[in-house]
Parts: structure tokens; sequence; C-alpha cells
């Protein structure tokens, strides 16, 4: 195991130096009940590096700091010292918003500033299905009717109603409809509250 910690990709803003995020990283860690090195395991780093994020001798990049969220339980916005805001937790059909962003059309069906965002998605027949998308998180799609064609890498998946997906977004993957009606998802993927969330859902005007 090296003593750096993983490339940014390419666009990705590294994160200003924020106060007490090394504190909050050794409090979370001890938290979770895991050593340094525990810690660091899982994350892919070293353990002197990690101690470094902790003494706050290193700055963590964006990626860095959503795998040490999954690891600690927590979210990047806690990690920054963002305060919570509260959500009600129930989110009645007729209170979702609903959009348009690049032929999709769509509609949140979860709470904004979580460490994941839900959506209903549909994707048209014959749209979208060139762009290929590369980000930090990960993504769990649910085929609710109509047929999906998923590229992931090389390998290309064809999904029915009921079939689902549970990805790394850092994998090269392109979603478009495979059947003439277009194809209707449950959509649920992880956000980094950061300028780099704009690689994933805008809440104001994107679909994924």
């Amino acid at each position: 195991m090296t003593d750096s910690a993983p490339e940014a990709e390419p666009g990705l803003v590294p994160p200003p130096e924020i106060s007490g995020l090394g504190v909050r990283l050794r409090e979370r860690r001890r938290r979770s009940g895991l050593t340094l090195e525990a810690a660091a395991a899982r994350v892919g780093l070293s353990p002197a590096y990690l101690s470094r994020l902790e003494t706050e001798r290193r700055q963590p990049s964006l990626p860095v700091l959503l795998g040490l969220s999954r690891a600690y339980g927590t979210t990047v916005a806690e990690l920054l010292g963002e305060e919570a805001v509260a959500h009600d937790p129930v989110i009645r059909a007729g209170r979702l918003d609903s959009g348009r962003a690049g032929g999709w059309s769509y509609r949140r069906a979860g709470v904004p500033d979580r460490a994941m965002q839900a959506l209903k998605v549909h994707i048209p027949p014959a749209v979208q299905d060139a762009v290929v998308r590369v980000h930090p998180g990960e993504e769990w799609l649910y085929v609710t009717s109509g047929r999906l064609r998923l590229t992931l890498g090389e390998a290309v998946h064809v999904l029915e109603p009921g079939d689902s997906a549970h990805f790394d977004s850092l994998t090269p993957h392109r979603l478009a409809a495979g059947s003439a009606e277009g194809v209707d998802l449950l959509f649920v993927h992880t956000l980094l509250q950061s300028p780099a969330g704009g690689l994933c859902v805008d809440p104001a005007n994107r679909a994924h």
C-alpha cells in the first residue's frame, strides 16, 4: 500500500482547506470503532496518509472524502462540518418535483442534502444513447417498465422489468432505452455535496 492518496478524476476540484476537518475525520473514525489501520484499509489509503489527513497536514480529494464518508457511515457534508437540515422523511406523491433534461423526464423521490439521491426516471427511445458518464459514487437502478440497455465498461446488459443493477459510478456507464415505448426506472445514486456534484444530478435542472 502506498503513502499517497488516489488521484482525483479529471475535472474534480479539490476542496479548499476546511477548519476542523481533521478533527471530524478522527472523531468519526473512532465513533465507528475503527483503528487507523482498519479505516485506511477500507478506503485504500495508507495509515500514514490517513494520519496526515486527521492532523490536517494534508487535504483529502473529493473521492477520498466520499470513501471515508461511506466507511464511517456518514455524509460528505457532515465531514465538511455542514449542519444537517431537518427534512420530512416521507415524500408524498403530490409533492414530488418533476423536470426534464436532455430528453429524459424525472421526478425526485427523495429529500435533498442527503448522501443519496432518489429519482423516478423515464428515458425515451433513442435519447442520450451516445453519452458515457464517469464520476465518483455508486448507482442503483430498478426497471419498472420497458427495457433498459445498460453499458458498463465494455459489457452491455439488457434489463427487463423487475431487473436491477448496482455499480460503481467510476465505471464508464451509459443508459439507453431498449424498447419502443422507452424505459421507466427507479434510480438511486450517491452525491458529492461539492462542485463535483454537477457531474451527477443537479436538483435544479438536470437529470442523470
